[in-house]
């Protein structure tokens, strides 16, 4: 991905997660395990198994002591991940959002918290 893309996309990521209205920071990072696992049982039709595991393949690399470029050519080397870790968190913040939509939408009523089932009595 360019330098100009993942400018982009972190942009877009900043400016959807402060734009009134829409689900915070926390809330959308305290998602993302309801997410994967909605995505793995195939309960979320909004994201596929192939763009979970292009995710879980980031953080594999991420986290590898094997790199396509060595950390050792110090701005190159360290560019890279950077580049996988931008990708990777707006993807996952991004994609964390729609799915807090879209479990708003599938809970009846829409004002019931996504943490509480349906039946839950309100408030």
């Amino acid at each position: 991905m360019p330098k100009a893309s993942r400018a982009a996309a972190v942009w877009r990521t900043y400016r959807d997660v402060s734009e009134p209205g829409s689900p915070g920071l926390m809330k959308r990072v305290r998602a993302i395990p309801r997410m994967i696992s909605a995505v793995t049982r195939g309960r979320y039709p909004g994201m596929g198994k192939s763009k979970l595991a292009l995710m879980g393949l980031g953080v594999v690399y991420l986290i590898s002591p094997i790199d396509v470029i060595p950390d050792f050519l110090l701005l190159v080397g360290v560019a890279d991940d950077f580049g996988v870790f931008l990708w990777l968190m707006s993807s996952l913040i991004g994609e964390s959002g729609r799915y807090i939509g879209w479990e708003h939408k599938v809970i009846q009523g829409a004002a019931v918290p996504p943490n509480l089932p349906p039946t839950a009595p309100r408030a």
